[in-house]
């Protein structure tokens, strides 16, 4: 009678599995380990902050040095008109001139063509440059309308004898005679060496004193007409 209660009361149980433990979980198989990828991953970590470094330091050696933006003649100086400042690297070994020099470098000359886009170094200025061979320099004195609005150092010019000197009188010397029979005409092609006037006393009156490179047989001519105050400047394509 007992055995049959017992079967009775385990006929309602449930016939699914029971559930095993969380002892009994199967272990997760181990992750495989990439040491290639790894490295590679150091490797451009370290690669990246090398470069941030180079650039760094590559930036700190720029420093700011003078272009020119016009060709500036032999014997010419540079001006504010015609440089700029550009960042080169200080390490190249070259002598530039830097920005901040620029005014000390404006009272020297250059001893041959510095072409236009140069960046300047030391080496292309000098004091006091030698006279070419054949060549003469010659000062003149000129009025505002003997010379055009912005002359300067390095420009080509044309020098050309104005207006007449000799008398119209019956009783005119031969001199005068001789330098009326001149004429206007051309004396020389030239090159601009200075031109001042700017920020002196004779700016008030357009007055510059010009200095003008020319052949050694035109010098007598140009200083002739320049004493007598019958020269202009006229600027013409550089050859």
């Amino acid at each position: 009678m007992k055995i049959q209660e017992r079967t009775g009361a385990g006929a309602g149980r449930s016939a699914a599995p029971a559930q095993p433990s969380v002892g009994d979980r199967l272990p997760s198989p181990p992750r495989e380990r990439k040491p290639a990828l790894a490295a590679l991953a150091v490797l451009l970590i370290l690669l990246g902050a090398l470069g941030a470094t180079m650039l760094v330091l590559q930036v700190g050696d720029r420093v700011e040095a003078i272009q020119v933006t016009e060709d500036v003649k032999p014997g010419a100086s540079i001006t504010e008109d015609n440089i700029k400042v550009v960042m080169v690297n200080d390490d190249s070994g070259a002598n530039f001139v830097s920005w901040d020099q620029r005014a000390s470098l404006m009272k020297l000359q250059a001893k041959s063509t510095i072409y236009k886009g140069t960046v300047v170094v030391g080496e292309m200025f000098a004091g006091k440059v030698q006279m070419p061979a054949g060549k003469a320099s010659v000062g003149l004195a000129l009025k505002e309308g003997q010379y055009y609005a912005d002359i300067k150092g390095g420009d080509t010019v044309a020098a050309y004898r104005v207006g007449t000197s000799g008398s119209s009188g019956s009783d005119a010397s031969d001199k005068d005679s001789s330098s009326s029979s001149a004429g206007n005409g051309f004396i020389a092609n030239a090159s601009v060496e200075n031109a001042r006037g700017e920020g002196d006393s004779t700016v008030s009156t357009g007055s510059k004193s010009i200095t003008l490179l020319v052949d050694e047989g035109d010098a007598a001519a140009l200083a002739s007409a320049a004493s007598a105050g019958e020269v202009a400047l006229v600027r013409v394509p550089a050859k």
